[in-house]
């Protein structure tokens, strides 16, 4: 990630730093069931062969407004899916402010399952 700078220097965030802190935003906001990794090796490893793998279900890009998400994330049965997006949107949009000082210009929500 890139760093911001201002009269006092250079401040840098780290992509585990950010992939942690959407993580545990994400996890918490209500009829999230947990996320999915959307890379072949990551569904090779936890769906095909049952490795427990921590999901990364995360994709982080720069642009130049900003920061832009990619969450794929797997959700309750019976929970109202547009609620929880918006949820999830609110959320990290407003910790990866807070926390980072970064402006987040998109967030795409994939919802890859629905579980009991």
């Amino acid at each position: 990630m890139k760093g911001k700078e201002n009269y006092m220097g250079k401040i840098a965030v780290s992509d585990r730093f950010m992939r942690s802190l959407v993580r545990e935003t994400v996890s918490g906001c209500f009829g999230v069931a947990g996320m999915k990794s959307f890379r072949f090796t990551g569904y090779l490893l936890s769906d095909l062969l049952k490795l427990k793998e921590e999901p990364d279900g995360i994709g982080i890009y720069e642009s130049a407004g900003g920061l832009i998400l990619d969450l794929h994330i797997v959700v309750t049965f019976g929970t109202n899916i547009p609620a929880v997006a918006e949820s999830i949107r609110s959320k990290v949009e407003f910790a990866v402010s807070e926390k980072t000082g970064y402006t987040v210009s998109e967030i795409n929500i994939y919802v890859d399952d629905i579980v009991n």
